[in-house]
């Protein structure tokens, strides 16, 4: 049976991707526990910068959970699902790694709904085609966004703009999506990939060490006030700071040439 992840390390970047393109790229318990070892390799290579995670095919990034399963799991008695994936395959799975310092590039194209959507909340740079299609249908199936899309959406729209979303399962489209700025770009469909691309480039252009640091300080300070996140402690700002690339970047400056980043 062919693998429903595929996972490759081109250079500093890994490329994940939900490849189910028959089912819209359901996620099964089968996908998130390959997912979970995804997850688990990419923190682990200091080789790897940049992660890009996109959907097989051209209809949907992903729909969220393979119901189907639920539906059989449900009749063999199996324990029914709430918020969040501890003790279940892939845990903790990428809406709850929230120690993840790799940045993740989603490219979403097609629907991203349900687990899809909530997987795309959880990254930390969007791009979409103009055909995405955006929506937590949860409330409609008799069950909850439990992998993070309750409160995610919450934090990063307007609360009864979420609120509309959450309690309704309306879709949203690209568009409105970016608006919002739920997305950091909308191209058509034949630029996804080139647009992607370019935020790739970008970061690997940016020092390593400094760009982990900047993204654990970010999500862990986001709901600290002020005085509290300047005086808290961040692991990565540590390493960075009695890093070689700390006097490169300032060294290169200097010498008018472009910074040789170690990672260390």
């Amino acid at each position: 049976m062919a693998s429903p992840v595929r996972y490759r390390k081109d250079g500093h970047v890994a490329r994940v991707t939900l490849d189910r393109p028959e089912v819209l790229n359901a996620m099964d318990l089968r996908m998130h526990a390959e997912l979970g070892e995804v997850w688990d390799d990419v923190e682990a290579d200091d080789e790897i910068r940049v992660v890009v995670l996109a959907g097989a095919g051209d209809r949907a990034f992903s729909v969220g959970q393979d119901l189907r399963e639920r539906a059989a799991l449900d009749a063999e008695g199996a324990q029914r699902t709430s918020f969040g994936s501890r003790g279940l395959p892939g845990w903790p799975r990428l809406t709850e790694r929230f120690d993840l310092t790799k940045p993740v590039v989603a490219a979403a194209r097609g629907y991203a709904l349900g687990g899809g959507f909530e997987l795309l909340l959880a990254c930390d740079i969007v791009v979409a085609a103009e055909d995405a299609v955006f929506g937590l249908p949860e409330v409609r199936l008799g069950l909850v966004p439990g992998a993070g899309g309750a409160f995610r959406l919450a934090r990063q729209l307007p609360l009864r703009k979420a609120m509309g979303h959450l309690l309704t399962g309306r879709r949203m489209s690209a568009a409105e999506a970016a608006r919002f700025g739920l997305v950091n770009e909308v191209v058509p469909a034949a630029e996804l990939d080139a647009c992607v691309e370019g935020w790739v480039a970008d970061l690997l252009a940016a020092a390593p060490l400094a760009v982990r640091a900047v993204k654990q300080a970010v999500l862990r300070s986001v709901d600290m006030p002020i005085e509290d996140a300047f005086a808290a402690e961040y692991p990565e700002e540590s390493r960075r700071r009695a890093s070689h690339d700390a006097v490169e970047g300032p060294r290169a400056f200097a010498e008018k040439r472009d910074p040789a980043w170690r990672g260390r």
